[in-house]
C-alpha cells in the first residue's frame, strides 16, 4: 500500500468505518494539537470545512477557537468548480451564506474574492500523508494547483486523523509538500 490508489482506497475506507465516538475524540485530540501553532503573524486563513458524509476533520470547532483567539484574523473559504478544477477564495464572514455544493461541501455563495497571494496560511485536507510531507487527497490536484498560486512563503498545514505513512512512492513533481501535519497525536514539521 505505497501508491496514491492504494493509499487513497485504505485510508477513505478507514475514515468512514470510523464510529461517532472514536471520530469526536480523534477530532477533539487533533484540535487541541492545532492549538499548540503559532498564529500571531497570520492575517488571512484559508480553511476547508468538512465532507460530513465522508468523516473529514472537523474544522469547525478550529475556526470557532481561531476567532475567539485570534479576532483580527481573517478566514477565507473557497468554491469549487469541479469542471476547471480551479478554486476561488472568498473572505468569510459571519453573515456569509454557505451552500452545500454537489459534494456536500459547504462553500460561500458569495463575497469578498481574495486573490490567493493575500493568504498566509492554508489548512489543507487530505486522506494521508507520508513522513516527507506528501499528502493523498481526492486526486484531482486542485489543492496543489491553488497552492502553486500563493506565495512562495505560504504556510500550510495538513490535518489528518491518521498517522503517516512510510512514503508516498508515486508522488508527482507537481504535488506541493506541506510544512506542517497535524494528527490526534503528533504535529510534524517538514520544512
Amino acid at each position: 500500500m505505497t501508491t496514491k490508489k492504494d493509499i487513497r482506497k485504505h485510508f477513505l475506507e478507514l475514515r468512514l468505518n470510523l464510529d461517532e465516538p472514536t471520530a469526536l475524540a480523534l477530532n477533539e485530540q487533533l484540535l487541541a494539537n492545532a492549538r499548540q501553532l503559532d498564529y500571531s503573524n497570520v492575517r488571512k486563513a484559508h480553511i476547508f470545512l468538512p465532507i460530513s458524509e465522508k468523516k473529514e476533520v472537523d474544522t469547525w470547532p478550529l475556526v470557532k477557537w481561531g476567532r475567539a483567539q485570534w479576532p483580527e484574523m481573517e478566514w477565507v473559504l473557497s468554491r469549487s468548480d469541479m469542471k476547471t478544477g480551479e478554486m476561488n477564495h472568498y473572505l468569510w464572514k459571519i453573515n456569509t451564506i454557505l451552500v452545500k455544493n454537489k459534494f456536500g461541501i459547504p462553500e460561500p455563495d458569495h463575497g469578498e474574492e481574495v486573490p490567493p497571494e493575500n493568504i498566509d496560511l492554508v489548512f489543507v485536507p487530505l486522506l494521508a500523508f507520508d513522513r516527507h510531507g506528501q499528502r493523498v487527497g481526492y486526486g484531482k490536484g486542485m489543492y496543489d494547483r491553488f497552492l502553486k498560486q500563493c506565495r512562495p512563503d505560504v504556510r500550510t498545514i495538513g490535518l489528518s486523523l491518521f498517522e503517516p505513512v512510510l512514503q508516498i512512492e508515486d508522488a508527482d513533481s507537481w504535488d506541493v509538500p506541506l510544512h506542517t501535519v497535524v494528527t490526534p497525536d503528533h504535529i510534524y514539521q517538514f520544512k
